[in-house]
């Protein structure tokens, strides 16, 4: 739409069904690759994706004509189809559902990036769960935390 602008930054977070270590080192940076291209063909741009081998992290800044659910959709959807496809994991590969989304200012992008970036480092001291209870904390999300995921 004509005389439009707009930017949207939302900081996505989903994980592997189960959060199974599916993802191994050597193909998140395709995988990565490949959500980053199917971004940009929806006309939206990624300032930083990152994550461990079982879930990931993605700052978009997402077209208005797109809600955070089409998006989250769209990348989870094709990006699992696109790993079965290129056989990446070693078993049927399945992303959790639902996601997390939160909204992220322009003053904190930076912060927000290097927190992506940092994944694998960020990792070694605290579990993802913890990482993601800690998020809604943040964000001052309600939830009850025996439905946060799906069971193991």
């Amino acid at each position: 739409m004509a005389n439009t602008y707009s930017q949207i930054h939302v900081h996505l977070v989903f994980a592997a069904k189960a959060r199974y270590p599916q993802l191994t080192n050597q193909h998140q940076k395709q995988i990565h690759a490949y959500l980053a291209g199917k971004a940009k063909e929806n006309e939206c741009y990624i300032n930083a994706i990152g994550g461990t081998d079982d879930h990931i992290h993605i700052l978009i800044n997402i077209n208005p004509k797109y809600s955070i659910s089409d998006i989250a959709k769209i990348l989870k959807g094709s990006s699992s189809h696109y790993i079965n496809e290129k056989k990446i994991s070693y078993t049927h590969f399945e992303w959790q559902t639902g996601y997390g989304a939160f909204s992220v200012s322009q003053s904190n992008l930076s912060k927000v990036i290097d927190y992506i970036r940092s994944q694998a480092e960020h990792h070694r001291k605290l579990s993802f769960m913890d990482e993601y209870v800690s998020l809604l904390d943040k964000y001052k999300i309600s939830y009850e935390k025996p439905y946060l995921f799906e069971p193991v």
